[in-house]
């Protein structure tokens, strides 16, 4: 496996589009790792101090990411460096979205990702420049369908992915109007935790959890763990958290989902974050989710929930730990040695799963039909892992592995 990491870290990326804003000093690129199999896909984020290598990166994760989830095609990332929370983020990102157009047209396929949303934001945008959906290059460069396919796939992708979900099963409220692609991505790092102590023969209800990040991956993953039974103990936010033993009950988790601000925890009891960075690694929990931005999660980290039980960690974020590498540096080494790593491009693989699945042909567009979908998608990634070894550790090492071997 270090073999192929190392020569799949080492290729450089096949296109890398560089652009400067004519208006501000915000700058960004597209990175394609390979157009494998006519197209690439892969999200679009925005956050200061971003550079290009985290861009590259990200693209090659991408492409180990439609190992799991399909299509496959090769990976790919935009990344802009610009503060999200600038006044001007709207016009940046219009701008953006104009010089990118014609990649998007052809082979590239985006989307949402770190301050950027799918919904509010890629969708219309990019509709504004002429796309029928921001993942028509990978319809036009991968599928290469007729004018009937190309019309099917892309009506499937635009009802399905802004689809307000209307089963009680998915969905915290049915008045909040959320969508697939506000939940999805959580869902499937729930239901990787869920599927590993199934196949690993362990007991989900009654875990207990720590949440990193209260945004979109890590409240949905919340709020489908605690519907499952595991006790939410822990949240750790950018400005705060909270600790309950105990855990909060699902009533509490779904309010401080729908209260949420943005990707913002929002809570009156609130600890400040020096004071929830101090304590909620000493907390006891099986389970944690990071789910907030990549290279946060720390080997003392690791260290401080291994020592008060930790078991398994599911990956919400991209490259979680604090790490130069590209994949596996020695933090993500070392907890995929001592407990169970389920690595980002399965458990976060939710809304690529999603991409791949509308652009069936006549697919079922229901919140069961897609929900089911992903859930399933993970599990066979997970049985695939599981078949090779019953080992409890490795379980990132082997999966790599697999996925590599069809990429060399």
């Amino acid at each position: 496996m270090e073999e192929l990491l190392q020569k799949f870290e080492n290729k450089k990326p096949e296109i890398v589009f560089e652009w400067q804003d004519s208006e501000t000093e915000a700058c960004g690129w597209v990175v394609i790792n390979s157009l494998r199999g006519g197209a690439a896909g892969g999200g679009t984020r925005m956050r200061l101090g971003l550079d290009r290598r985290e861009v590259e990166s990200l693209a090659k994760t991408m492409e180990i990411k439609f190992t799991v989830s399909g299509p496959p095609i090769g990976g790919a990332k935009s990344g802009i460096n610009f503060d999200p929370n600038d006044p001007r983020k709207k016009s940046v990102l219009k701008r953006w979205y104009k010089a990118v157009v014609p990649l998007l047209k052809n082979y590239y396929g985006t989307g949402g990702d770190l301050n950027v949303d799918e919904i509010a934001e890629v969708i219309p945008m990019t509709e504004e420049y002429g796309l029928w959906h921001p993942q028509e290059g990978i319809v036009n460069g991968h599928f290469h369908p007729t004018d009937r396919e190309k019309i099917n796939k892309l009506g499937q992708l635009r009802q399905g992915v802004s689809k307000v979900i209307e089963d009680a099963n998915y969905t915290p409220a049915l008045h909040k109007k959320l969508t697939v692609a506000d939940m999805i991505t959580g869902y499937g790092v729930a239901q990787s935790v869920a599927h590993y102590y199934e196949l690993w023969d362990g007991k989900l209800a009654g875990k207990r959890a720590i949440i990193q990040g209260w945004g979109n991956v890590g409240s949905a993953a919340g709020f489908y763990l605690a519907k499952m039974g595991v006790k939410i103990v822990g949240i750790i936010d950018r400005a705060g958290g909270l600790i309950l033993p105990e855990g909060f009950s699902f009533q509490e988790i779904t309010k401080l989902l729908l209260d949420k601000d943005g990707n913002k925890l929002i809570a009156p009891n609130m600890l400040p974050y020096e004071k929830v960075n101090e304590q909620i690694w000493e907390t006891p929990a099986e389970i944690f989710i990071p789910a907030a931005a990549s290279r946060l999660v720390t080997r003392s980290q690791i260290d401080a929930l291994i020592k008060v039980g930790l078991e398994v960690i599911a990956c919400g974020a991209n490259v979680p730990f604090a790490d130069p590498e590209i994949f596996m540096g020695a933090t993500g080494k070392y907890a995929d040695q001592h407990i169970s790593l389920i690595p980002d491009f399965i458990a976060n693989c939710g809304m690529a799963r999603v991409f791949a699945y509308l652009m069936g042909n006549e697919v079922e567009v229901t919140d069961g039909a897609i929900f089911e979908d992903t859930s399933m998608t993970i599990r066979k990634a997970l049985r695939k892992i599981r078949s090779v070894s019953d080992s409890k550790s490795l379980i990132a090492h082997r999966a790599f592995e697999i996925a590599l071997k069809q990429l060399i």
